[in-house]
């Protein structure tokens, strides 16, 4: 099993292949204290790592100073109020005024497989697959209840967290603060790892050492953000992409977050990931109870890259329920025509489209009511039969007889002031009662926590799906969140409202996908603002940032690609100029920058010139054949244009060790510069491998000690591919 408990010791244990999570009950006072997370090891007797009987030298656990004791504890799930000073994750507060909450060990359950977690994105499993444990812990002053859920996968490196608090005493409970995951490490050399950014430029990767005090990642927009990832990173302060220990924490969640790492007077560090209390808190009636959303870890001595390669393989298995839909080749009309475009138009692109090979025409903005620029009709999701007459029913079907599909926009979760819904319905929108409302981008947010307004949005969203042949949607979601009330909850419970929010916008597209099974989700918050592994859920895909631009993309997937798979990352060839930066970049490198993610094209195929056009066919069929083993296989990062300036290159290798995929990117030509030995990684040592370019055959230990060379070549944002495959038979 890969969830086991030693009784004598009061150890429980999660084993996934190469990693090991100890967590102890303490005798006597029965303290559940964090004991061990890191590279595979046999031992229960591990308990000494509390530090529990080193007395004068750390302070007592007995009553004489029990609050020292509480200062230093490594608590698996640590609480305000008892003299832990450190970030705690649960605050409670009830009639008598106070927040403050002892936790002790109650009881605990082994079984088999992962439950669901009730109205929110998680990760899944079967019961050959995993084992979770159930650890109950008890205030017992308040008769509160804490359930600790702990998941480990017998085969992948990874281990989700999440707890449910239950009101048992006999008066209501309001919550203050419920953090899903905790982690206790020495701290000693250690760095942190954030993915920064912003509109455009999202996923940055800022790598600090870790300092005394907290150092943190947040956002309180109502979403998670282009600010920060939702993601926390500690590695050693030497450790690089192939070796050295890393841990990773990323929040099965989309909306508020705050990941913190504190490194506390005594050299140790806490790093704790949920829901962020700013603004937050929840009122449990007796009997109730509060589901946290869920946290994945990962943890691997393979440095950065092991770390990343357990991400991958937790969430295309395990997280990302349509990860085997087909993803197919598209053209995307936003940058083609913005609001400037007819039926005629549409079909023009589509048949340049078919001779191509492109499999998927996507509408973006503007189909809809008197859409003819951004400042009306979100939330009027009716066909503009004005300017699409027989509308999208013929759309589709004059685009399916030419073997191009259809997809297309739509931001359901907000409302433009010049709408039919909001004159109909004011009411709909967030905004706080005697205040003027806040636009952003001319546009309000839809109160998702009211089901009758959920209906009203979702009703519009079934006839336009139901009535026209579409194969794909991109939800979009352009705006944080302001002026937060709810007429739906009472004054003390307006804490709650953004959560609500976030669990109505997931019960919307639990209903979508079940509702339209066939479709393709590809989720969206201008770019890449709800990049997190909560959408992943339920869309396979998520628009990666509205900054296509090849170079600008170089960095911003690879800060996705530290936790995400590419599988995850919608990743088009843009126009150029590009749109969002003037840079004009090679049409073979903006293929190749593309190729790993979800391909498709960001502008009007019509407006090519003949040479680009005929690169096309080459782009699609190195989709089919090598984009798979970037979204299946094994990430390898070789070389980073984030830090060194200049040049880039990344790998992906299949599962089974029969095929490698390089692309390299020279970023910036540098004059009287040598090759480049690349060394490559992943590959089989003893199997032989044939160069496709080239011919060459060397086994895999020659490729990753004596790498492929790289020529330098004279220009800026030049490419080169070179597939490495298995040779069968060999003399």
């Amino acid at each position: 099993m890969s969830v086991t408990y030693n009784e004598r010791e009061r150890m429980f244990r999660l084993d996934t292949p190469r990693t090991t999570y100890l967590l102890c009950v303490t005798g006597g006072r029965r303290l559940v204290g964090h004991v061990y997370y890191g590279p595979t090891v046999p031992d229960d007797n591990m308990g000494y790592l509390l530090g529990m009987g080193e007395e004068p030298v750390s302070p007592g656990m007995d009553a004489r100073d029990l609050a020292g004791f509480f200062d230093t504890f490594p608590f698996e799930y640590p609480a305000f109020g008892g003299g832990d000073f450190r970030e705690p994750c649960l605050k409670v507060r009830g009639e008598w005024g106070v927040g403050n909450c002892a936790l002790v060990y109650e009881s605990h359950a082994i079984f088999p497989g992962k439950p669901a977690l009730s109205g929110l994105p998680a990760c899944f499993g079967e019961t050959e697959d995993c084992d979770t444990l159930e650890l109950v812990c008890r205030d017992e002053v308040t008769g509160l209840r804490v359930r600790l859920f702990y998941t480990a996968f017998a085969h992948m490196d990874a281990i989700c967290r999440s707890v449910r608090v239950e009101n048992g005493a006999p008066s209501a409970l309001t919550l203050e603060r419920a953090l899903s995951a905790c982690l206790d490490l020495p701290g000693e050399d250690m760095d942190v790892i954030t993915l920064y950014g912003s509109w455009g430029r999202e996923r940055t990767v800022e790598r600090r050492r870790l300092s005394h005090g907290k150092q943190s990642a947040e956002s309180w927009r109502g979403i998670s953000s282009h600010q920060y990832s939702p993601s926390l990173i500690l590695c050693e302060h030497d450790a690089n992409q192939d070796r050295g220990l890393a841990w990773g924490m990323t929040f099965v969640y989309s909306g508020n977050f705050l990941a913190q790492a504190e490194l506390d007077q005594n050299g140790r560090v806490r790093a704790v990931l949920g829901i962020h209390p700013e603004g937050f808190s929840w009122r449990l009636e007796p009997g109730e109870s509060f589901q946290t959303p869920e946290v994945i870890l990962a943890c691997s001595e393979e440095g950065l890259g092991g770390m990343s390669r357990a991400f991958h393989d937790v969430m295309r298995r395990h997280l990302i329920r349509g990860q085997n839909k087909h993803r197919p080749s598209l053209v995307n009309s936003w940058e083609s025509f913005y609001f400037n475009f007819n039926t005629d138009r549409l079909l023009e692109l589509g048949r340049e489209a078919a001779r191509q090979g492109v499999e998927l025409l996507v509408l973006d903005d503007g189909w809809f009511g008197n859409r003819e620029d951004d400042n009306s009709s979100l939330g009027d999701w009716r066909v503009n039969e004005k300017k699409l007459p027989g509308g999208l029913r013929r759309l589709g079907e004059e685009l399916n007889g030419m073997g191009v599909k259809l997809g297309i926009w739509m931001e359901p979760e907000m409302v433009s002031p010049d709408s039919d819904l909001y004159r109909a319905h004011p009411d709909y929108a967030l905004t706080v009662p005697g205040r003027p409302y806040t636009l952003s981008r001319n546009q309000l947010v839809l109160d998702m926590t009211r089901a009758e307004v959920r209906q009203a949005v979702y009703s519009q969203i079934y006839e336009v799906l139901s009535t026209a042949p579409i194969d794909y949607l991109k939800w979009d979601m352009n705006r944080q969140l302001t002026d937060v009330y709810t007429p739906s909850l009472p004054p003390e419970r307006q804490g709650e409202a953004m959560h609500r929010y976030m669990l109505g916008v997931y019960e919307l597209q639990e209903q979508l996908t079940a509702d339209f099974p066939h479709l393709l989700l590809e989720n969206c918050s201008a770019g890449g603002a709800r990049f997190d592994a909560g959408m992943l859920y339920y869309g396979p895909q998520i628009w990666t940032s509205d900054d296509a631009e090849a170079a600008d993309r170089l960095k911003i997937q690879e800060g996705a690609a530290l936790v995400y798979p590419f599988s995850a990352m919608g990743a088009h060839v843009a126009a150029c100029p590009s749109h969002t930066n003037g840079r004009v970049t090679p049409f073979e490198t903006r293929g190749r920058v593309s190729l790993p993610g979800c391909f498709g094209y960001e502008l009007d195929l019509n407006k090519l010139t003949e040479a680009e056009k005929a690169m096309i066919p080459a782009q699609l069929a190195e989709y089919r054949d090598y984009g798979p083993v970037f979204r299946d296989g094994d990430y390898y990062r070789l070389a980073s244009y984030a830090q060194n300036g200049d040049f880039d290159a990344f790998m992906a290798v299949t599962k089974d060790r029969s095929r490698a995929v390089i692309i390299t990117v020279q970023v910036l030509c540098r004059p009287n510069v040598p090759p480049r030995a690349l060394k490559v990684r992943g590959l089989e040592e003893r199997t032989l491998y044939r160069d496709r370019t080239t011919g060459v055959v060397r086994s895999g230990l020659g490729w990753m000690r004596g790498g492929i060379l790289v020529e330098p070549k004279m220009g800026d944002f030049l490419s080169t591919l070179t597939v490495l495959e298995r040779v069968e038979k060999e003399a």
